[in-house]
């Protein structure tokens, strides 16, 4: 991954964990699988995990630990009423980027 697109990504992956997050709790382990799934390879554990402490802390998410086979207990996020209300922000401020870029990059003013 290029650094122009580590740099644009760390902007957007809060939004893209809260929007896995929808419907579908999940602990660290799984949403970076999830993320590598979807093309981001070179997102590290590390960046996922800080994030969700940072998403934690904030207040945008639920977190319950759940027993784990191996190890100490997992914790599993969910999201929140605050977290869904921060999502909606995320998409609509997305979607007002992405109009103006296109219209950029199509009128190449």
């Amino acid at each position: 991954m290029g650094k122009q697109m580590t740099e644009m990504l760390k902007g957007t992956l809060e939004g893209i964990v809260l929007a896995f997050l929808t419907g579908n709790p999940a602990y660290g382990y799984e949403i970076t699988t999830w993320l590598r799934s979807q093309g981001f390879n070179e997102i590290a554990e590390g960046t996922v995990y800080a994030l969700l402490v940072r998403i934690e802390k904030n207040g945008l998410v639920d977190v319950e630990k759940r027993p784990s086979e191996k190890g100490p207990p997992r914790k599993v996020y969910s999201l929140n009423t605050d977290g869904e209300k921060y999502l909606e922000e995320f998409w609509t401020t997305w979607g007002f980027l992405a109009d103006r870029l296109e219209n950029l990059r199509t009128e190449g003013k």
